[in-house]
């Protein structure tokens, strides 16, 4: 043949079954002849014989729907069509795909018809969609039937197996964004209905499984973008109206720079002179008249003082983001930034911070969350906005209540530079609204488990010391016991402030019997350290942490160089006393309970050890990489252990004086 043959002109498709017939054989039936194919077998001529079939179907559909006369004609067309897809014996993507393209074609080119044509179109479809993502162009008409009839049985019926589908197994909204935003405005339909939030957290029930575990790994992450997608959107018309939307570094100073930017919404000043007032009123009148955006959906009022602190102004005007945890973030209220939103963008709001609420309520899914939230992924209009940071507090409060670690550390940033929630609802942030309830149950929790650190007492004292003294002075234990902390590991160094602490310890119950409690052990410290006693010392087999303290309070101990608490059944809790040995140089650790936690205290005041002996310990690469800064280790001992091969090289290139090492069983062996 010269020329090929278009499926447009294949009149009749045949196979040959008379039995001459050649073997394998397909008859096409074209204008001026017929044209034979022959197959290699018969699996493959029935493959092209059901082909060829479903290419001149498709021709025939989409050109009878191309041209639609009358609907109920078309509507009649559209079913028969979804069943001869869901009856046809080939298998591929394309099968339900192409019906599906040839309807949204024909939605998106008929945008006249009546919502009842549009949901009779939904339910004959709705086949197709139970294994089947809609197209992009279906999504948006999907979209359009959601906001205009949100309580259309429609979108219960039809909808709901569509956007499970999509939440379960869809892995990338940003290359199908519509699939995100049909799933947003169908969460909002819900949201529309007479029982609101019940109907919505019905749907996040079912979604999770009646397990304590969700059996659908992508179901979070899903629900988590389009909630922050749906967040984004409420401010999004404030954002893109202004030159220059406030970094979050002016926000946390509480401090705007007008002269730096021109607004294009009028912003309202509070309490200014005269002549602003008129200028402003002829600027506002002006913008109105050139910008339509946002100023019915959106209101901003900013209020600034004219006092502030010198310190202020230094943090201001330093370009560099202070350290999570060396520097955190002193931000007194210098001014008030207020935005209030729209009544639809402040439903939006509300039915998706909710969301998340649910979300953070489910065990299983709160590592993941926290783990998502940990880079504070919202616009910074987000977190100047009071209603915002109110709702989400319930959620940070979830993560401060997780035992976990990996829960309650997401709350420090996710990396150096950054501020995390930790920053942003203490005392003095953006998103405070208490006296400090909220920052004393993230301390506690980040206290309790591995943070227990100087690092972290420092940054506290030097930024968030009044908080914690006020704190400590209404009777809060958790602020009494990093009060006692900070005198214990002499991170006050100004007499004047010690006494000061001392003073607010012994106002209440609680902090002078804490008080009294840290005399005591600096009397036995003193006693411990008074030089004299063995260099070297051995425990018992199965000694425990309390017969290693009762050991080391009953003598001095300022001469021991040399501890083995091998074969032992000391856990991290010893670490405690470890510490306190100002000479101890060699420490042996074999088959004990010894963990990461134990590993980060000693890291941080054992400087001068030079061997450690951790054979057969429980430790991992998250303890082992603190002993990165015990530049005195000559010999290291990590048999074992679950000990990784990049830890491995990070501790050669951070210890020069490593002269001995034994990783033998582990993965860097």
């Amino acid at each position: 043949m010269e020329n090929s043959v278009s499926y447009s002109a294949i009149e009749d498709v045949q196979l040959l079954s008379w039995e001459n017939a050649p073997k394998y054989c397909l008859q096409l039936t074209i204008p001026g002849g017929t044209v034979l194919l022959q197959a290699a077998n018969s699996y493959l001529r029935d493959q092209w014989f059901h082909s060829l079939q479903w290419k001149k179907k498709i021709y025939k559909y989409k050109k009878v729907l191309s041209n639609p006369s009358r609907w109920e004609v078309v509507l009649k067309e559209i079913r028969t069509l979804v069943d001869m897809a869901l009856t046809s014996p080939l298998q591929d993507d394309s099968i339900n795909q192409a019906p599906l393209e040839i309807v949204s074609k024909l939605l998106s080119e008929n945008t006249n018809l009546t919502t009842q044509e549009h949901e009779n179109i939904i339910v004959a479809i709705a086949p197709l969609l139970e294994n089947n993502h809609p197209p992009p162009d279906l999504c948006e008409f999907f979209c359009k039937h959601c906001r205009e009839r949100p309580r259309s049985m429609v979108v219960i019926e039809v909808f709901t197996p569509v956007v499970q589908r999509i939440l379960k197994h869809n892995m990338d909204f940003g290359k199908c964004p519509r699939l995100r935003l049909f799933t947003q405005e169908y969460i909002l339909a819900l949201n529309e209905l007479n029982a609101g939030m019940e109907v919505v957290k019905k749907f996040i029930q079912s979604m999770h499984g009646p397990t304590g575990h969700c059996p659908h790994p992508r179901v979070l992450p899903n629900l988590v973008a389009v909630c922050l997608a749906a967040i984004y959107s409420c401010y999004e018309e404030f954002i893109n109206s202004r030159d220059n939307s406030p970094s979050l570094k002016e926000i946390r100073n509480g401090c705007q720079q007008p002269c730096d930017r021109k607004p294009t919404l009028p912003l309202r000043l509070l309490h200014p002179s005269p002549d602003l007032v008129s200028q402003e009123a002829t600027l506002s009148e002006a913008r109105l008249k050139s910008v339509v955006v946002a100023s019915s959906e959106i209101h901003v009022e900013v209020e600034h003082t004219s006092t502030a602190k010198p310190a202020l102004t230094a943090s201001a005007g330093n370009d560099s983001e202070p350290n999570l945890i060396d520097c955190l973030m002193v931000s007194p209220a210098c001014s008030t930034m207020s935005i209030e939103l729209g009544p639809q963008a402040d439903r939006t709001l509300g039915c998706y911070v909710e969301i998340l609420k649910l979300l953070s309520d489910y065990d299983d899914w709160r590592p993941s969350l926290a783990s998502l939230l940990q880079p504070i992924p919202f616009p910074k209009e987000a977190l100047a906005h009071e209603k915002f940071t109110k709702e989400l507090k319930y959620v940070i409060q979830r993560f401060a209540e997780d035992p976990r670690q990996e829960v309650h550390s997401c709350l420090l940033s996710v990396r150096a530079g950054k501020d995390g929630w930790f920053q942003l609802y203490s005392p003095g942030g953006v998103a405070c609204d208490d006296d400090g309830e909220l920052f004393a149950s993230m301390v506690h929790i980040l206290m309790g488990s591995c943070y227990k650190t100087k690092k972290f007492l420092l940054s506290l004292a030097e930024n968030k010391l009044g908080p914690c003294m006020l704190l400590a002075l209404r009777g809060n234990q958790t602020m009494v016991e990093i009060l006692c902390l900070m005198l214990e590991y002499n991170i006050i160094d100004n007499n004047d402030t010690q006494l000061q602490i001392i003073s607010t310890l012994e106002s209440t119950g609680v902090g002078k019997r804490m008080y009294e409690q840290l005399c005591d052990r600096q009397r036995e410290l003193k006693e411990l350290q008074r030089k004299g006693g063995p260099t070297r010392l051995t425990l018992p087999s199965k000694s425990t942490d309390a017969d290693l303290a009762r050991l080391l309070s009953s003598g001095s101990f300022g001469n021991l160089e040399n501890l083995s608490l091998a074969f032992t059944n000391v856990t991290s809790a010893c670490a405690e006393h470890l510490i306190k040995l100002p000479s101890l140089k060699q420490l042996n650790l074999w088959s004990t309970q010894f963990g990461d936690a134990g590993l980060r205290l000693l890291s941080e005041h054992l400087t001068m050890l030079q061997v450690l002996n951790l054979c057969e310990t429980p430790v991992t690469d998250a303890g082992l990489l603190a002993l990165s800064s015990m530049k005195s280790l000559c010999s290291l001992n990590m048999n074992s252990t679950k000990l990784s091969a990049d830890t491995y090289e990070d501790l050669k290139a951070k210890l020069p004086n490593l002269k001995e090492v034994d990783v033998r069983y582990t993965e860097a062996w």
